[in-house]
């Protein structure tokens, strides 16, 4: 392989490996920011990893940070160019004020790397600690975040951490800091550990169903000549029965002239009252009641007969999205109305 080539196939394996770091959210948002040539090709290595080692996740993290470190500090201009700035706009004295409020917020905060956790997540770390270690901790968090995991703790724990928070004094650095290691260390560790079940076609349908619809729709496009069977998969884990209730009347309709009574009455089983209210509510009232009957007759159903019925309809759907008879909003999409 050429020496480039070997280069950059690495670089969209970091670029996968980040992606499935963060937030499904961010990934979309980062994704719809590429190339279209790259969003193909990252799409692809994350439908292709399935052997990230926590090493490797590590060593991307790593590399991330610190460039992304560089480049703020590039950026920022540092904390002399910013004082220049505000001797120049309010003169000397008030200049001298705001950078010494500044350098103090600067400084190491304890416990700083939690502030961006989100309180579920942070209770899964600290649950099981002393009373008296979940005070501590709570103490250095933002005050909507503590008040946040407050309410998540058990009751029992909840006026026990109050007390000792409303009564701690002075704490060793040194204690804070043994704190703070063990449990970033804690949190490293296991978020390594989910890491290495990540990637493969799930986690590209997931980011797939958030982005906007020409986007994905132009990287499966180009998937699918490379891999139909890919495509396929993908697009059956992007889909799912419950999604049916995202679909607008007419598209509802539309489906129903492809399914016949004995396919809904099955698939039906054990679906939310919505969906269910849904499909009943574009029938006439004797065909809802038909239905109804039909299911009522069915009885005692196996799962995996309901489950296999409920794909099929799916791949209705899909059938007549790639149609154009219907269409199908992806992720938070909302389809734009015009009067």
């Amino acid at each position: 392989m050429h020496p480039t080539s070997e280069s950059h196939n690495k670089k969209i394996r970091k670029a996968a490996v980040l992606l499935l770091s963060l937030d499904r959210a961010m990934s979309a948002e980062i994704m719809s920011q590429l190339t279209k040539d790259g969003i193909e090709q990252v799409a692809l290595e994350i439908a292709r990893l399935d052997d990230v080692t926590q090493e490797e996740q590590e060593a991307v993290l790593e590399e991330f940070y610190l460039q992304g470190r560089a480049r703020r500090h590039i950026e920022s201009g540092g904390i002399e160019h910013a004082y220049a700035l505000l001797e120049q706009s309010m003169g000397k004295d008030e200049a001298s004020e705001i950078i010494d409020s500044l350098r103090q917020s600067m400084s190491s905060v304890p416990f700083g790397f939690m502030h961006k956790v989100s309180a579920e997540n942070v209770i899964t770390f600290i649950i099981e600690e002393h009373p008296q270690t979940i005070a501590l901790i709570m103490s250095h968090l933002p005050s909507g975040l503590a008040a946040e995991v407050l309410g998540r703790l058990p009751s029992d724990k909840q006026l026990d951490v109050v007390r000792r928070v409303a009564t701690m004094e002075q704490t060793s650095p040194e204690v804070i800091r043994d704190v703070e290691s063990s449990l970033h260390a804690r949190m490293r560790t296991m978020f390594s550990q989910s890491m290495e079940k990540a990637g493969g076609v799930g986690s590209v349908a997931q980011i797939l169903n958030v982005t906007d619809r020409m986007t994905n729709k132009g990287i499966l496009e180009n998937l699918e000549q490379d891999n139909p069977d890919l495509v396929d998969e993908i697009k059956r884990l992007m889909f799912v029965f419950d999604d049916i209730l995202k679909l607008d009347d007419k598209s509802v309709q539309s489906l129903l002239k492809e399914v016949d009574n004995s396919q809904w009455a099955l698939a039906l089983k054990g679906a939310s009252e919505d969906l269910k209210g849904k499909i009943m509510g574009n029938l006439s009232q004797r065909a809802a009641a038909m239905l109804q009957e039909e299911m009522d007759y069915l009885g005692p159903v196996k799962l995996s007969d309901v489950e296999a019925m409920q794909q099929q309809i799916v791949d209705t759907v899909r059938r007549l999205e790639d149609s154009g008879e219907i269409t199908v909003a992806s992720g938070n999409e909302a389809e734009q109305l015009i009067t």
